[in-house]
């Protein structure tokens, strides 16, 4: 299997989770959607034909539904999201380097809108192109994908900004890449993106 993905999965703790949603409706509100989003986000992942790696935040949870029959388990290692993704690639394609290719995507926990067929375009995209990358509407990314290890992707990029996707594309562009995109979606940042979810669904 040269399909990886990993899910970057945050700790569900009170307090820690969606904290603009906890701005209007409270840190256990907050936690609550965040529960229900990794819900969501789980049955995605669990229906992808891929070796599947699940990164957590914090710290090593053993007993929960990301079990490891289904997922090998790590945390999460940087200083920041570029640095914590740029390690968690790398991981796996160290891991995996005996192989001819090794196709590699990432996604977090945010976008109740992502289903497995768009997870397996994002596979499909990686056979044409070196990079497969999916937008968010607020300017970032939900989905990132390369079939060879690219540190520099994550560098200098101002991370939590309506500019990171335009940042990455420059940067796949100046490098002589390839990349393909997946449909535009919404994630989940503020109560009112998801009340259009719920709406939406």
């Amino acid at each position: 299997m040269d399909r990886h993905l990993i899910v970057f999965i945050k700790n569900p703790v009170e307090g820690k989770v969606k904290t603009r949603i906890a701005h209007t409706i409270g840190n256990a509100g907050a936690l609550n959607i965040y529960l229900t989003l990794i819900d969501i986000i789980h049955h995605v992942v669990i229906n992808t034909d891929a070796v599947r790696h699940a990164f957590y935040s914090e710290f090593l949870n053993k007993n929960d539904r990301w079990n490891d029959t289904s997922f090998y388990k790590h945390v999460q290692t940087g200083h920041d999201l570029g640095e914590r993704m740029k390690n968690a690639f790398k991981s796996v394609f160290n891991a995996y380097s005996e192989q001819d290719t090794c196709k590699v995507v990432i996604i977090g926990s945010d976008c109740p809108y992502l289903t497995p067929s768009i997870m397996d375009d994002a596979f499909f995209c990686l056979e044409q192109a070196d990079f497969v990358v999916g937008p968010t509407y607020d300017g970032g990314y939900y989905l990132l994908g390369m079939k060879i290890f690219t540190p520099n992707i994550f560098d200098d990029i101002e991370w939590s900004t309506e500019s990171v996707f335009d940042q990455t594309i420059v940067k796949i562009k100046n490098q002589g890449s390839t990349f393909q995109l997946l449909p535009t979606l919404h994630d989940i940042d503020t109560e009112d993106d998801w009340n259009r979810y719920k709406t939406d669904h």
